[in-house]
């Protein structure tokens, strides 16, 4: 994809459930891009119907045991992809092979080319533009510790230059169980 004008939806851990309001927001992005814990077929089929083509990494949690869905998905997801965009490459890669108080510092030396680098596994919402690459993690796409509410980040191609917006959504109620109470007969 190296076309002059894109939106790309950055997300990540999503642990098999995507945020319906994430999943609405991907309809007007022309790539959605997945940094791992997937956890499930269906956030890969959901991201595909809403914003056509996917790109996906594979995180610490995307194993036999906790997929949800056609084996053949979770296989096909690589531990990195590099995807070449109008001025420049996005790397996309979990993270979680990184220690977190050198993760910063590795991601740029094994990436050092790209423009940014998407990680997820934190769940924390962060964008780092302290250095080359930038360093991008969109939080957590579902509902497994949001740390605020579920989140993501949008990137907007125009020109060759790029704009990055945050997206956090408040943590809906959950539904409350109606009370039963014992009435003695």
């Amino acid at each position: 994809m190296t076309g002059n004008a894109a939106r790309v939806l950055l997300l990540a851990d999503t642990h098999g459930v995507l945020d319906p309001r994430i999943a609405e927001l991907a309809q007007d992005c022309d790539l959605a891009v997945h940094a791992g814990d997937v956890g499930a077929s269906a956030v890969l089929e959901a991201l595909s119907r809403a914003a056509g083509r996917v790109f996906a990494v594979r995180g610490n949690n995307d194993v036999p045991g906790k997929w949800l869905g056609m084996a053949a998905d979770l296989a096909a997801l690589p531990e990195y992809v590099e995807i070449p965009l109008a001025g420049g490459t996005l790397v996309v890669d979990h993270g979680h092979r990184h220690p977190a108080s050198r993760r910063h510092a590795r991601l740029r030396a094994a990436h050092p080319t790209a423009r940014a680098v998407l990680y997820g596994h934190s769940h924390h919402l962060l964008q780092d533009y302290a250095a080359a690459p930038w360093l991008l993690n969109p939080g957590a796409a579902g509902r497994a510790r949001t740390f605020g509410g579920a989140s993501c980040l949008v990137l907007e191609i125009t020109s060759n230059a790029w704009l990055i917006t945050a997206y956090r959504f408040p943590i809906r109620p959950k539904p409350r169980r109606e009370s039963r109470r014992r009435v003695p007969t």
